[in-house]
C-alpha cells in the first residue's frame, strides 16, 4: 500500500519534471483566489463582507488574462510581470473598488526576485510597489491610509523579499554541492597523483634491481663461459656467483611486486628494504664480479630514515653497476657515506678509462656491453633523491673516470624535482 510520503514525493517529483503543468495549476488556483475575493466587499467599519458586489464583466476578462500570463512566468519573468503588473494598475484606475487582479501581480513579482539577481530584483520590485501603490491611493474611493492600500504596498514588498531570498538560498545549495563536486574531484586527482608516484617509485626499484644483479650475472656468466675448459674450479666459483645474485634479484623482486598484491592475496614478505647496513655485502658482490670497490668513508650511525636509507642504497648500487658496465675492465671504485650537518653525501668515484661506452653511443661500443641502454640509471637516482629534497651530480672527472654526488637531507621531505643541472645532463646517458 502506497504511504501519504511517499505519494507526495511522487507528484513532487512529477511536477519538478513538468513545470509547465505545475505554473498552469497555480494560475488556476490563482485564478479561483481573485474571482472569490472580487465577490468581497471591503466595508467600512466591521471587515469585508461576501456577496454584497459582483464583479464587473471588464474586471473578469482582466483577471483570466492576468492569470493565463502566468503560465509563462518561468520564460519570461520579466514580460509576465509587466503584462500582469498592466492589469492591476487598469483594474484600479477604471474600476471601483478594483479586483483583486494584484495577486497575480504578486506571483509574477516573486518570479522575477527569485530567478535574477539582488540589484535588478530591488529595482523592478520597488517600480512595482511604487505603481501600483500610488495607482490604488489616488484612482480609489477609498482614504489613501486604507488598510487596501497599504496591504498593496506590503504584499508586492514581501513578493520581492521571499523571491530573493529563495535564489539566495538555491545559490547557497548550488555552492555547497559545486564544493562538493570540486573536492570530489580533487581527492580523485590526489589517487591518481598518489598511484602515478607509486607506479614510478615500484618502476625504479625494479631498474635498480634488475640492472644491479642481471649486469653481475651477465659478467660473472661470461667469466665461466671463458675459463670452463681451462679453469673449471675458476668456473664453479664463478657459477655460485651467478647462483647467488640471481637468488639475490629473485627475493628483491619478490619483495617489489607483492606490494601490487590485492588485499585477498597471499601474504606479501616482510623483509627489511635493503639499506647501508647491507653495504658491504652490496661491496662485495662486485668485488666478486670483478670489480674492486673500496669503502673510505661509511658514517652509518645512528642509522639514516628509512627512506633516505634506501635512497643512498640504491644510489651506491646504481653508480657501481654503471662503473662495472661502462668504466672497463681495469677500473676501481671508491665509494664514501659521510654525514655533513644535517644532510648526508653519498659519493662514488672511478677511474675507469671507458669514455668511449660512457658517451651517446655507449649501446653500440665494444666496451660497452650490457649496457642498459634505456638512459634511466642516472634519471632514476636524481628521481630518488629530489623526491627527498636532496640533489644529485654525476660526471666525468678531471683527468679520467667518473663522479657520482648525491647529497640527502637526513630528515627526508617531498619536494618537486628540480630540472637537472650541467653536471648531472653531462652523465644522463648512464
Amino acid at each position: 500500500m502506497t504511504t501519504l510520503p511517499s505519494g507526495f514525493a511522487r507528484a513532487r517529483r512529477w511536477l519538478r519534471e513538468h513545470p509547465l503543468a505545475f505554473d498552469a495549476a497555480l494560475a488556476f488556483c490563482v485564478l479561483i483566489a481573485m474571482i472569490c475575493g472580487s465577490f468581497a466587499d471591503p466595508g467600512k467599519g466591521h471587515g469585508p463582507t461576501f456577496g454584497t458586489r459582483t464583479p464587473e464583466a471588464f474586471s473578469v476578462l482582466l483577471m483570466v488574462l492576468a492569470a493565463s500570463a502566468l503560465v509563462l512566468r518561468r520564460r519570461h519573468p520579466m514580460p509576465v510581470l509587466a503584462v500582469t503588473g498592466g492589469f492591476a494598475a487598469v483594474e484600479y484606475i477604471f474600476i471601483d473598488p478594483p479586483a483583486p487582479v494584484v495577486m497575480s501581480t504578486v506571483i509574477a513579482l516573486y518570479t522575477v526576485a527569485s530567478r535574477t539577481d539582488r540589484p535588478t530584483t530591488w529595482r523592478v520590485g520597488l517600480l512595482t510597489m511604487g505603481i501600483l501603490t500610488v495607482a490604488a491611493m489616488v484612482f480609489g474611493s477609498t482614504p489613501w491610509y486604507s488598510q487596501e492600500n497599504l496591504g498593496v504596498f506590503a504584499w508586492t514588498g514581501m513578493a520581492s523579499a521571499a523571491g530573493d531570498a529563495v535564489r539566495s538560498r538555491r545559490a547557497f545549495v548550488d555552492a555547497i554541492r559545486e564544493r562538493a563536486e570540486r573536492a570530489e574531484r580533487t581527492r580523485e586527482e590526489e589517487a591518481r597523483r598518489r598511484v602515478a608516484e607509486e607506479r614510478l617509485r615500484i618502476a625504479r626499484d625494479l631498474h635498480d634491481v634488475v640492472a644491479h644483479h642481471i649486469a653481475l650475472v651477465n659478467v660473472q656468466a661470461g667469466v665461466a663461459a671463458h675459463v670452463m675448459d681451462k679453469r673449471p674450479d675458476q668456473a664453479k666459483e664463478a657459477l655460485a656467483h651467478v647462483r647467488d645474485a640471481s637468488r639475490s634479484a629473485l627475493n628483491e623482486l619478490r619483495v617489489t611486486v607483492g606490494l601490487l598484491r590485492q588485499s585477498g592475496d597471499p601474504e606479501a614478505p616482510t623483509e627489511p628494504a635493503p639499506g647501508l647496513a647491507v653495504l658491504d655485502e652490496l661491496v662485495a658482490t662486485f668485488r666478486n664480479a670483478g670489480l674492486p670497490v673500496e669503502v673510505v668513508g661509511a658514517d652509518r650511525a645512528p642509522r639514516l630514515p628509512a627512506a633516505v636509507d634506501l635512497a643512498a642504497y640504491r644510489v651506491i648500487q646504481e653508480a657501481l653497476t654503471n662503473v662495472r658496465k661502462h668504466a672497463g675492465a681495469d677500473a676501481r671504485a671508491e665509494v664514501s657515506v659521510v654525514r655533513v650537518g644535517v644532510t648526508a653525501e653519498i659519493t662514488v668515484l672511478d677511474d675507469g678509462r671507458g669514455s668511449v661506452a660512457r658517451g651517446p653511443d655507449a649501446e653500440s661500443a665494444p666496451d660497452g656491453g650490457g649496457h642498459d641502454g634505456g638512459g634511466h640509471g642516472l634519471l632514476g637516482m636524481r628521481e630518488r633523491v629530489t623526491a627527498l629534497g636532496g640533489a644529485l651530480t654525476a660526471g666525468p672527472r678531471y683527468g679520467g673516470g667518473f663522479r657520482v654526488h648525491a647529497i640527502l637531507p637526513i630528515e627526508a621531505r617531498t619536494g618537486e624535482p628540480e630540472p637537472p643541472g650541467p653536471a648531472a645532463v653531462t652523465g644522463e646517458h648512464r
